[in-house]
């Protein structure tokens, strides 16, 4: 029986290109690094993690963000919207209210798209 989600990972042709940014722009936890591929999150093997790793049939940036995207939370969306446009993250949705989610959508330095939720207000 299949339980629950447990990680997703966003392949790179250079771990390097995208670490920086997930780990020191967003300021996302490494909770396990290897050569070639890192684990983002939670210590837990219980809580959901995001994988970054090179992969030797990925090449240059995506050509279609549009098809996977990765959400982080955040306590407060409005601050770090701010934060990050001012560190020169593109963002391609600024932080929009739905209801009881806000969601601003930024990209990554390939082109991978990563969205930011706050529930309740923003």
């Amino acid at each position: 029986m299949i339980k629950q989600f447990a990680s997703a990972s966003i392949w790179s042709e250079d771990l390097n290109n995208l670490l920086p940014f997930y780990r020191d722009v967003l300021g996302v936890k490494v909770a396990m690094e290897s050569p070639g591929f890192v684990v983002l999150g939670a210590d837990s093997p219980e809580a959901p993690t995001l994988g970054l790793g090179t992969h030797s049939e990925v090449h240059g940036r995506n050509t279609d963000p549009a098809r996977h995207m990765v959400a982080f939370t955040s306590d407060d969306l409005t601050a770090d919207w701010q934060r990050l446009k001012e560190a020169g993250v593109e963002f391609i949705q600024d932080p929009t209210d739905y209801g009881d989610l806000w969601i601003a959508t930024l990209k990554d330095p390939e082109g991978n798209l990563v969205q930011l939720f706050q529930y309740g207000p923003g």
